[in-house]
């Protein structure tokens, strides 16, 4: 066996996991590792801020059902890569972060860069590692990519000694460890089918992470086959085809009241990969902790999904794909009772996604409509949080897993990173990007590696100089006092010349249609801005509203 650097050792090893592609913002501190990426098989792809670089990895992970991997430095470079580590916990993707450290004996001097992994990681992360001895980085990296992967999906981090990845010694990559799907028991489907048996007003909600096409595909089979109205949990659009007819909308922020009073009034509600959690239950008034009529059954990874709060529900501990392959051998023992009601539910959520039309110089209602027709049926759609997702989420059309990135955390900055890491992957395929000013701002500069790989993204823009979802609650709390909202904010078509791109500005309704077209023919990535009144609020709301 012949002498290896550390360094050489995590690249070996991140091979045998069959790595693909890593994200990073460089740093002196795992120089080793870069050396060693130089004559990998794997893509390096290199971002301008670690949260950009923790997003694509984040996105990468989700869009090609792998396990995302990023790399920074210590210190400064860890705590921009948080974010991206907070957004993979609550979303439940695998995801492994190495994190070059100050030299083994510089610790506890306050080094420069010097900080405190454990303390910094160990909250929002599946497990932490530090590598004091280079023979033992085979060991440790396949064990990480073993816990980011099973039961409840999360990310993992590493640390790297600078020092320790200099180390000479005789070792060798190690195969993966592999695990064997929780599945659920016979006695288990046996329950469900009979709590299906008896009721008469069941919703089913998809959500979490840890699917696969297979298990969505198969899941979708299940609920058709029992003409049950399924709904996705919040930023979980893609779990099921857009248009099944079991489909009936999404829960969480801008749900329609049509679907918020079915959950109030289900005497069954199946959360498959979702907690029902505070998001999608309207923090627990739609389904409450305590007293609720509703039977509730839970299908969830692993006992550790701290969303799952409701002492009354019924818990089967089952992997998606596990779950998903299971149900496809129940049948309905006779007619089901609810057939008219999930026909009903769905014609409702039809209704909701036609947008009204709104007037006025920009009508974003119109505007979304025209896009959703214009974007082919497999397009990926991406966002990150604000009042700008109010539209893409209710009017896009999502028509198989994977085809949507958010974050379920609530991050701004995540759409841009995402939309590059998408495109990244699925090149033959259309991918958009809704951004809010603010939201786009955050990780903006993400769109420099876009034009260094050649990947060609379309960013829509929404341009109306506040923070909107903030702007929208002080209005609430503390109308006509404005504070700490409002943004100024630069040419954003400009902008996306500046680095390449090709660039469009939407001042009228009717503009639109000639400057998406010219954007989608462009043979770069493209951004559209639209120019919008800040009294619009969202899809059927006006600053106005608020004061009533």
């Amino acid at each position: 066996m012949s002498e290896r650097s550390g360094g050489q050792l995590v690249v070996d090893q991140l091979t045998k996991e069959g790595v693909q592609t890593v994200f990073c913002v460089p740093g002196e501190s795992y120089l080793q590792v870069l050396d060693a990426l130089h004559d990998s098989p794997i893509q390096l792809v290199v971002c301008r801020h670690e949260g950009g670089a923790g997003y694509m990895a984040d996105a990468h992970a989700r869009i090609t059902n792998s396990t995302g991997v990023f790399m920074v430095t210590r210190g400064p470079g860890a705590a921009n890569a948080m974010v991206a580590i907070h957004t993979a916990w609550q979303d439940s993707v695998p995801l492994v972060l190495f994190v070059g450290l100050i030299p083994r004996a510089e610790t506890y001097r306050e080094s420069f860069q010097e900080f405190d992994l454990k303390g910094w990681f160990s909250e929002t992360s599946k497990a932490v590692f530090q590598i004091e001895h280079a023979e033992r980085i085979p060991e440790i990296v396949s064990r990480a990519f073993a816990l980011a992967r099973t039961g409840r999906p999360g990310p993992v981090v590493i640390g790297l000694p600078e020092d320790m990845l200099r180390d000479q010694v005789q070792a060798q990559a190690v195969e993966p460890v592999r695990t064997l799907p929780s599945v659920p028991g016979e006695q288990a489907l046996g329950h469900l089918q009979a709590l299906l048996a008896t009721a008469s007003y069941p919703l089913v909600i998809l959500g979490g992470g840890g699917w696969t096409p297979e298990a969505a595909r198969q899941l979708q089979q299940w609920a058709e086959r029992f003409e049950l109205p399924v709904a996705v949990d919040f930023n979980c659009m893609d779990l099921i085809d857009h248009r099944s007819p079991c489909f009936v909308g999404a829960l969480g922020y801008g749900r329609s009241q049509t679907l918020a009073d079915a959950l109030r009034d289900a005497d069954l509600v199946i959360g498959i990969g979702s907690p029902l959690g505070d998001i999608v239950t309207d923090s627990w008034t739609l389904l409450p902790l305590h007293g609720h009529a509703a039977t509730m059954l839970t299908v969830l990874p692993d006992t550790d999904c701290l969303g799952a709060m409701h002492p009354q529900a019924l818990h089967i501990i089952a992997d998606m794909p596990a779950i998903a392959e299971a149900l496809l051998t129940l049948s309905p023992a006779a007619p089901v009772a609810w057939g008219l009601r999930t026909r009903a539910l769905r014609e409702a959520a039809e209704r909701f996604r036609q947008p009204p039309e709104l007037g006025g110089e920009i009508d974003l209602n119109v505007i979304f409509e025209y896009l959703r027709r214009a974007l082919p049926e497999d397009t990926i759609g991406t966002w990150g949080a604000g009042n700008h997702a109010g539209w893409a989420g209710r009017y896009l059309r999502f028509n198989g897993y994977p085809s949507h990135l958010a974050p379920r955390n609530g991050s701004m900055g995540y759409g841009i990173p995402a939309a590059v890491a998408a495109a990244l992957a699925w090149p033959q395929r259309q991918v958009v990007s809704v951004a809010g000013d603010g939201c786009f701002m955050m990780n903006g500069q993400e769109l420099a590696v876009a034009r260094g790989l050649g990947v060609k993204p379309l960013i829509i823009v929404l341009n109306n100089s506040m923070y909107g979802t903030i702007r929208t609650h002080q209005e609430m709390h503390h109308p006509h006092r404005i504070s700490g909202t409002d943004l100024a904010n630069p040419d954003f078509a400009a902008y996306a010349r500046a680095f390449g791109g090709h660039g469009e500005t939407v001042l009228k309704t009717e503009e639109f249609a000639a400057a998406l077209d010219r954007a989608l023919s462009s043979d770069t990535f493209s951004l559209i801005e639209i120019r919008v009144p800040q009294a619009l609020l969202g899809p059927d709301l006006r600053m106005s509203d608020l004061h009533r």
